[in-house]
């Protein structure tokens, strides 16, 4: 592959999924510095690793699996936790603006915030990318088998806690229930 060539690929690679990829490490880091340095290096790591980016849609979860370990580098697993359960307070307040279950919002955060990490990172890629079990297998380079059944028990996990908090999620509305169950 010529290096016009390379330059090319690499440029239809960026341009379909810098938005992705920007959403995600923007959901995972507490400033915007935080994040351009984590897009750069997910960038410059599939620079370096061209010819390893699959084709097509596949390409979008290769990028997230490097996202995903650049962040995980990038920070020690206390702070990850901290600010998994930050962005999904955030996300809930501005959910708490268009619904009226306010208490049935504040049981969802606490049910997640008891979650492990693994827990939350699996419902996030289902919830917020809107990611398939099969797609999730891949970013964390697990078999389809796996993905699924880490999902299916955090998603378990997870109405364990909402139960045990006394959260109806009838009440609390579609899109907070979009991100328990994902996009599968």
């Amino acid at each position: 592959m010529t290096h016009h060539d390379r330059k090319q690929r690499f440029e239809v690679i960026y341009v379909a999924n810098y938005d992705d990829i920007l959403a995600y490490v923007r959901r995972r880091t507490d400033s915007h510095e935080d994040a351009a340095d984590a897009l750069a290096e997910t960038f410059a790591t599939a620079w370096r690793r061209l010819d390893d980016i699959p084709e097509g849609r596949d390409a979008r979860l290769w990028l997230f699996g490097v996202a995903r370990r650049v962040l995980a580098n990038g920070r020690r697993a206390e702070s990850r936790r901290s600010e998994l359960v930050e962005r999904l307070g955030h996300q809930l307040a501005v959910w708490a603006e268009h619904t009226e279950a306010d208490e049935s919002l504040a049981g969802l955060q606490e049910a997640f915030a008891r979650l492990s990490p693994d827990d939350r990172e699996i419902l996030a890629l289902a919830g917020w990318e809107g990611l398939s079990a099969d797609e999730i297998a891949t970013v964390l380079g697990c078999s389809r088998a796996n993905a699924r059944l880490r999902l299916h028990r955090a998603r378990k996990r997870l109405a364990k806690h909402l139960n045990a908090a006394g959260v109806d999620m009838a009440r609390i509305g579609l899109r907070a229930i979009a991100m328990t169950k994902g996009a599968m």
